[in-house]
């Protein structure tokens, strides 16, 4: 099967015909419809996180069981899937407290060490699986319980979006942040993880949606998703003093969608009393974030989200409903349909800040 294969850090993917193992007991091999590229690859490409090599890249992905190992018992070969990295055991303590999202128990749903590998090159070299998915290929070979079964009128290249971006925005905002009926909001950065914030600040009944970009045409896409406001970054002296002047004093709920000590600290700092901002985007390891030790006696508080506080397999199936009644959108945030063999090319478009989600499609 081909692949996206990422061999150096930093450096672009190269495409490769790799070998894939039969499915082991509890393992899936899907048949791939639909891969979003998502901005974590792109670090990951950039050498910002290191990684064990070769490896292939992508991990919102959708598609079509092929076939199923011993003791799957939650798919079946036709089902339509959408793979998740929050890979859940459903035995530690995260998972039976409610948090399935948080599991760290690699090896109950990873291959036992010394197995054969699920991916390798021709001369048995293997071959790693990003966050033990592998998307950016015709084919995944993943524990069944990195996917969720969805509707099959479903279409796969916009459910792929689901599996990472949408669901880490649209959760942060429902799920991490909890934001209420009437709340005022702020959304930095509008891609497609910060469009689904503002998506998910909407369906929670916000009041007021402040998105803040530097591109005009993003902006434009937040307001057809439901930000009320917008705020040109590049056109204001200051995006804290603006959003507080339109406010009267600040938001009640801030999220940052970037991942840059800059963009975290103007997410706090816009903060009215006893706000809460959200870290979504993936901040670099050895960066710092400052803040002002007075502004927490305001009841200010910073947190992270991790994938939206998702159970993805009860969330991802009520988005799809959401999608398919309307009032999710999914294919405004769609800029361009490739090939696998343009997906660098689609990593340069994301670069210069000219997309918001581009996907894969495989026929």
């Amino acid at each position: 099967m081909k692949a996206a294969v990422l061999c150096e850090q930093p450096g672009d993917l190269e495409i490769e015909d790799l070998r894939i193992d039969a499915p082991g007991p509890n393992e899936v091999l899907i048949q791939t419809k639909g891969a979003g590229l998502c901005h974590s690859d792109l670090h990951f490409m950039e050498g910002l996180f290191r990684t064990p090599l070769p490896l292939v890249m992508g991990h919102e992905s959708a598609g079509v069981v092929e076939a199923v190992g011993s003791d799957v018992s939650y798919v079946k070969p036709g089902d339509h899937v959408v793979a998740c990295l929050s890979i859940f055991c459903g035995q530690c303590h995260r998972c039976l407290s409610g948090n399935p999202h948080r599991c760290t128990n690699i090896r109950a749903t990873s291959r036992a060490k010394g197995a054969a590998a699920r991916l390798e090159r021709d001369d048995s070299t293997e071959v790693g699986q990003m966050a033990r998915l592998g998307g950016f290929a015709e084919q995944m070979l993943v524990h069944q319980n990195a996917v969720v079964k969805v509707r099959p009128d479903m279409p796969l290249d916009r459910a792929c979006l689901i599996g990472c971006g949408v669901t880490t925005g649209f959760g942060a905002a429902v799920n991490t942040a909890g934001v209420g009926v009437g709340s005022v909001v702020c959304v930095i950065g509008c891609g497609g993880i910060g469009l689904s914030a503002v998506q998910g600040a909407r369906v929670a009944g916000a009041g007021r949606i402040i998105a803040v970009d530097m591109t005009e045409t993003k902006l434009e896409t937040a307001r057809q998703m439901g930000a009320t406001d917008t705020v040109n970054a590049a056109e204001v002296d200051d995006v804290v003093t603006a959003v507080k002047d339109m406010t009267k004093g600040g938001v009640e709920y801030s999220f940052e969608a970037i991942g840059l000590a800059e963009t975290v600290q103007q997410a706090f700092n816009m903060l009215d009393i006893g706000g809460t901002a959200t870290v979504i985007g993936m901040v670099p390891s050895k960066t710092k974030v400052e803040l002002r030790g007075i502004d927490l006696l305001a009841e200010k508080k910073l947190q992270g989200s991790m994938m939206g506080s998702n159970q993805f397999r009860s969330d991802i199936p009520m988005m799809i409903d959401l999608y398919l009644d309307g009032r999710l959108m999914l294919d405004e945030m769609i800029s361009a349909r490739i090939d696998l063999e343009q997906i660098n090319e689609g990593y340069g478009w994301m670069k210069a800040g000219e997309s918001n989600r581009t996907v894969i499609t495989f026929d």
